[in-house]
């Protein structure tokens, strides 16, 4: 059996006790990996910083490992961070994406690698679940905001998220996409990535048994955390829809069904919250109240309004900007 290359990449920006924590749990796959002759994978770890301080260098230095290597990328934003990790897997079969504040679980690349060899899709998405540094909110619990869902293995997915996801390098080279720079500071740049890829001909299967745990602080679990969060991922999905168009007229019929179906989700999560009101209910207050934030977030995205999650500057400076219109695929 030919030795295949597998990339691990891990994007951190400031985020050293996690890092350091996942990056610990990381190794040790690799290594089981290195040394399994049956699958007859040669693995290693990149830990790409998109800090200009470089403030992780220390972290994966400390570990002492040939599989690990530190990189830096200067160029602020998530697109930036994970089109350097294609560039370092240009020689590589496999590439594996993994935040820095996750941590595999007992299972985790085994289960992608067996999904992938079974037909050889375009990428292989694995499970994330999500653990919590303090007690929820009981309006958040009822939300049941972090309950992430399971399919079976071997589900095709028309778009996948990058926390935990293979990438067949070769298809993916061939499909001739990247990450488009237009959402490196606001997010859903992991959505179009994906999107692109299967329109190109790639197949994107879902594995259950993979999974990895994602630590969630205090300050992500509030109402106000949930409910701009909601407003980004309904701006993100309506920029995605618009941007990966092509023509003219396809770009206004996005835009016009992101503007009705925004619309109709603020009137139908209004509904639902003034109906929990009514009843005292959390459940239904907190999924009409984010609904109604998704739908808000849609209505700005199709007029071309988008909420810099990552980006570094006040907030005050960054909440809005209008993309700048480019052909799906650019990574520019």
């Amino acid at each position: 059996m030919k030795q295949q290359t597998l990339l691990v990449a891990v994007l951190t920006y400031r985020r050293p006790a996690t890092l350091e924590r996942g990056l610990a749990t990381m190794l040790r796959h690799v290594e089981k990996l290195a040394q399994d002759t049956d699958r007859a994978i040669s693995p290693s770890i990149v830990v790409i910083d998109n800090d200009p301080a470089e403030s992780a260098r220390s972290t994966v230095i400390g570990f002492h490992s040939d599989l690990i290597r530190y990189v830096p990328e200067p160029v602020p934003g998530i697109s930036a961070g994970r089109n350097r990790a294609l560039d370092e897997a240009a020689n590589h079969d496999l590439l594996v994406f993994i935040d820095d504040d996750e941590e595999p679980q007992e299972l985790w690349l085994e289960p992608l690698l067996d999904t992938w060899r079974q037909t050889r899709p375009a990428a292989v998405m694995g499970r994330v679940v999500s653990q919590f540094e303090a007690e929820l909110d009981p309006w958040i619990a009822a939300g049941s905001f972090f309950r992430r869902r399971r399919l079976p293995t071997g589900t095709v997915m028309p778009v996948a998220a990058a926390g935990n996801l293979l990438l067949d390098m070769p298809q993916v080279r061939r499909a001739g996409v990247r990450f488009n720079n237009s959402f490196g500071l606001s997010g859903g740049e992991d959505t179009l990535f994906s999107r692109l890829l299967v329109r190109a001909g790639g197949t994107i299967l879902w594995c259950d048994e993979s999974v990895a745990t994602d630590f969630v602080p205090a300050d992500r679990t509030t109402r106000h955390w949930v409910l701009r969060r909601a407003w980004s991922h309904g701006n993100s999905a309506a920029l995605v829809d618009i941007h990966s168009t092509e023509r003219a007229i396809q770009k206004g019929a996005a835009r016009l069904r992101s503007v009705f179906r925004g619309i109709l989700r603020m009137c139908g999560g209004s509904l639902r919250f003034g109906f929990g009101t009514l009843m005292a209910s959390h459940r239904h207050q907190a999924r009409g109240l984010r609904t109604a934030y998704r739908g808000a977030g849609m209505l700005a995205g199709a007029v071309g309004v988008a909420y810099l999650e990552y980006a570094r500057e006040r907030r005050s400076q960054t909440w809005f900007r209008r993309p700048a219109v480019r052909r799906p695929g650019n990574s520019g």
